[in-house]
């Protein structure tokens, strides 16, 4: 292959898109998340709901929705699972009979505390310093807002 074509090549190299890395590295650290949620009866996305709630109880899902950057249609079938495991609760608001609200159930709140676990794990099998974690965090974050913002979202 001449030098021309090798450097044509190069923008398309899998090894150069920044779209690989993040995704290799989700695919990774969803692994991780798995085998740490196994334990709990969660899958990563149903961990995700259970944190929003325990940030704040009763919030409808629109709001988790909101929080999780997913729409209603791939949200409710996570939260008939949760509530199937009885985990929570999903009940009409009585201020706006449209929303669902969903609360946690006494056994939601008690998985807490085996939950509080898995973030001190995953900051292990990363084998970063905090202050790392919390910098790439940091630009994850700023990438995503960038992204949502450009001309082609």
């Amino acid at each position: 292959m001449s030098d021309d074509a090798k450097s044509e090549n190069s923008l398309l190299d899998l090894d150069m898109q920044v779209c690989f890395a993040l995704y290799s590295a989700q695919l990774a650290m969803n692994k991780v998340y798995r085998k740490l949620l196994k334990t709990l009866g969660l899958t990563y996305p149903q961990y995700l709901v259970m944190m929003v709630l325990w940030e704040k109880d009763g919030q409808s899902v629109s709001e988790i929705g909101d929080r999780l950057y997913l729409d209603s249609a791939t949200l409710t079938p996570l939260l008939k699972r949760l509530e199937s495991a009885e985990l929570v609760k999903r009940a009409r608001s009585r201020a706006d009979e449209r929303q669902v609200e969903i609360r946690l159930t006494g056994q939601g709140k008690k998985l807490r505390k085996s939950a509080e676990a898995v973030p001190e794990a995953v900051l292990c099998s990363t084998q970063c310093e905090p202050d790392q974690l919390l910098q790439l965090r940091n630009d994850l974050h700023s990438l995503r807002r960038r992204l949502a913002s450009s001309d082609l979202n």
